[in-house]
């Protein structure tokens, strides 16, 4: 099990990188975290729902996700509260003391999917959460020492050297649990070192001398997306995100902003930046404005139109500039978003941005499915890649009608044929609503956009655009590897490394 002394200090990367090392040497791999709390949200095969970060460590260690890897996934709404999503499926809205009130019928469903998981694989990577020395949540945590104490895990300490403080973060832990969780602790891992690691020889010495715990790695600062981003401390990872450029794309950074993952593949691509922009004139500029996911359609709305990225929207369309809305972003798009059931929010329905011909309805049932699409000839933006087959993914909780041309064609859901229009398109072609996420995940359809771009701006398209950029995973579990004592850990589990 792989634990942190803080949120954001590189627990899943490192998960990541061990289900792709083992998975390489031999065993048959799974990840595991008991409970999530992410707006940043994949779709598995039979259609549910689990945190980003363990779908990233299953495509690491080469396996399908299932639902039995994120158990529990809990997604932020307004007011303190949040969607609860067990097994996939959402079943309530609850406030921190209403689920900790859950919490006994929900650790059952933890350990039963934990158990099948080592049933059926050789080995399985458990990721915690936050940190397990917080010593105010000690009676309700349920996915750190709880559920190493369950799988009888040894757990490996990390900390972030790069924020400051991690001699005494890892101490501090280490001395804020209980004895028979500190007697899990079987290795410390500095993470994000920059620079000479002879450095840190004589402050890792005294580091195991007064723990009694060796230190298992020192990773270096890995270049950007590795893996896919979770949470809301990644926005404000600019390395992440490209650096100044020919193209310059600006998605509006919504409160409640969800999947924004959506995104890393544009930036990744040369000379393509990703901003994300916190006021309005952070549109001034940008070759195509984005109105992303998010978990909260109306209030995001609201605070759209109030804050005066809706004007500023509105004259970006109408001086013909590219906006494009996904899934709650192509709601705000519409006309109106009705929720007669409340099931977002108090108000029965909220006027939108008017610049889609489209209405949105709230409905209690959620629609979480994978798909397969193909652009049609409706929109501009993804003219090049018509008739091109893509694989995306929904998450939403509306209903669309549409009185235009869709931009794309859904021709398998959920594993089976459908032909289904999705999305619309307004009709001077440059505003563009779907529902579909993953998109860009696509190398034709992301070279068609990002060309389309270009030449709208009168600049040359890369031609290194929409190609592939290998394994990322690979160049993960290469730079560990150099880092890290893996025949130390892997006899923590009494495997080898590597397998013979």
């Amino acid at each position: 099990m792989i634990q942190g002394t803080a949120s954001g200090v590189g627990k899943s990367l490192l998960a990541a990188a061990l289900c792709r090392l083992f998975a390489r040497a031999g065993y048959r791999v799974a990840p595991f975290k008991a409970q999530n709390m992410a707006l940043n949200a994949a779709v598995t095969a039979d259609g549910g729902e689990i945190g980003r970060a363990q779908a990233a460590q299953a495509a690491a260690a080469g396996v399908e996700p299932t639902v039995g890897m994120n158990p529990i996934l809990l997604k932020p709404e307004p007011g303190d509260r949040s969607q609860l999503v067990v097994l996939g499926r959402a079943v309530a809205s609850v406030s921190w003391s209403e689920y900790a009130r859950r919490q006994p019928e929900l650790l059952p469903l933890v350990a039963e999917s934990l158990a099948r998981l080592r049933g059926a694989f050789d080995l399985v990577i458990i990721e915690g959460a936050g940190s397990p020395a917080e010593i105010n949540l000690r009676d309700c945590d349920i996915v750190n020492m709880p559920v190493a104490r369950l799988a009888g895990a040894p757990v490996l300490l990390v900390g972030d050297i790069d924020r400051g403080g991690v001699f005494a973060a890892l101490l501090g832990t280490l001395d804020l649990l209980e004895p028979h969780d500190r007697a899990r602790v079987a290795g410390l891992i500095v993470n994000r070192f920059r620079g000479d690691a002879a450095i840190l020889a004589s402050g890792l010495a005294e580091l195991t001398a007064r723990s009694g715990v060796p230190v298992l790695g020192v990773v270096p600062h890995l270049e950007p997306g590795l893996v896919p981003a979770e949470d809301s401390l990644d926005l404000d990872d600019a390395t992440r995100w490209g650096m100044p450029g020919s193209l310059e794309i600006a998605v509006v950074r919504l409160p409640r902003i969800s999947n924004f993952d959506d995104f890393e593949p544009l930036a990744a691509e040369p000379g393509v930046r990703v901003r994300f922009a916190r006021s309005a004139d952070g549109l001034d500029g940008a070759d195509l404005i984005v109105l992303p996911g998010t978990k909260s359609t109306v209030a995001d709305l609201q605070w759209l139109v109030a804050s005066g990225f809706g004007e500023g929207i509105r004259g970006a369309a109408a001086a013909g500039r590219p906006v494009l809305g996904i899934c709650g972003g192509y709601q705000m798009l519409g006309r109106t978003v009705n929720d007669p059931d409340r099931v977002e929010s108090t108000a029965s329905s909220t006027p939108a941005l008017g610049l889609l011909p489209v209405v949105t309805t709230f409905v209690p049932a959620k629609t979480t499915v994978r798909v397969r699409a193909r652009a049609t000839t409706a929109s501009r933006l993804f003219a090049a890649a018509v008739g091109t087959e893509l694989a995306a993914y929904e998450i939403h909780a509306g209903r669309t009608s549409a009185e235009s041309p869709s931009p794309f064609t859904i021709v398998e859901r959920g594993g089976g044929p459908v032909t289904a229009p999705d999305g619309a398109v307004n009709a001077a072609g440059n505003v563009v609503g779907t529902y579909l996420h993953g998109l860009f995940a696509n190398d034709g359809l992301r070279a068609a956009l990002l060309s389309a771009l270009a030449a709208r701006k009168g600049i040359a398209a890369d031609p290194r655009w929409g190609g592939r950029r290998g394994d990322s995973y690979e160049r993960l579990a290469n730079a560990v590897a150099r880092a890290v004592d893996l025949a130390a850990i892997a006899k923590l589990v009494g495997l080898s490394f590597p397998k013979s």
